[in-house]
């Protein structure tokens, strides 16, 4: 089992995404800028960072639990539907085939303090 936290922060210039895997009672920590013009799509291109980070790392992974506080990311997996995030949320599904059961579950921000943190890290880097 595989726990994956994804989050994004934006601010006017620039975007970040932290990624917090949890796996093997081991903690592992990503974050870097990326170049959404916006939150939602922040949110997005961190969800997929995150789940290009697991195949690379974890290809052999059977569960995943996947948590965003993002409900746009988390309605429109639900849904298998974006109108504004097409593309995005079509890689993201993509992404989730790599892995045989992937579990998306939306959480408040107040329990993804870990990937927030590493987005506002890697934003201020």
């Amino acid at each position: 089992m595989v726990k994956l936290y994804t989050d994004a922060a934006t601010n006017k210039t620039h975007s970040a995404a932290g990624i917090l895997v949890i796996a093997d009672q081991k903690q592992y920590q990503f974050k870097q800028k990326i170049t959404a013009s916006n939150n939602h799509q922040a949110e997005f291109e961190a969800a997929i960072l995150g789940f290009e980070y697991l195949s690379r790392n974890f290809p052999n992974a059977q569960n995943v639990f996947f948590h965003s506080d993002s409900k746009i990311v988390i309605d429109s997996l639900d849904k298998r539907y974006s109108k504004s995030f097409a593309p995005e949320l079509a890689k993201l599904l993509t992404l989730h085939e790599k892995f045989p059961l992937v579990i998306d579950q939306w959480i408040p921000d107040k329990q993804n303090t870990g990937a927030h943190s590493l987005a506002l890290q890697a934003l201020k880097a």
